[in-house]
């Protein structure tokens, strides 16, 4: 059984949330450089209004979205899927989206390897919070 739709989106509010607050103090720690998203995207997209609105829409809508759409493809409980859909968010971010925001293939040029792990564990975050809050569609209320 697919998670409700709303319960999805719920978890991508606070998926996302909480992944960019980890992006603004925690990769810092990690990188010694500021993980700004909205800033990075919006070096593609025109402004850093716009990259701020493409990060919370990606987030909390189309990124939940797809998890739903692609959930019954994704092995193990609800966390599982959600980490898996995490890492393949992760990819996709350090392969193709970093490059075409100017921070290079594998973040070369925002911290190389340290700036992907920050990311790795980011994505990780919101992904099993995403799964975690989605759930499996099944109701857990007891009478």
């Amino acid at each position: 059984m697919k998670p409700d739709i709303t319960k999805a989106v719920l978890g991508g509010v606070v998926a996302t949330i909480i992944m960019t607050l980890m992006m603004m103090f925690v990769a810092p720690m990690m990188t010694g450089m500021p993980m700004d998203i909205a800033a990075m995207l919006g070096g593609m997209l025109g402004g850093y209004t716009m990259g701020l609105i493409a990060h919370i829409m990606m987030g909390v809508i189309v990124f939940p979205l797809i998890y739903v759409f692609i959930y019954d493809n994704l092995p193990g409980a609800p966390v599982v899927r959600g980490l898996i859909w995490g890492i393949a968010l992760w990819v996709a971010a350090v392969i193709v989206v970093m490059p075409m925001a100017g921070a290079g293939f594998l973040m070369s040029n925002i911290g190389g390897m340290m700036a992907v792990m920050a990311a790795l564990m980011g994505h990780l975050v919101y992904g099993g919070l995403l799964g975690a809050i989605a759930g499996n569609g099944e109701n857990t209320a007891h009478a």
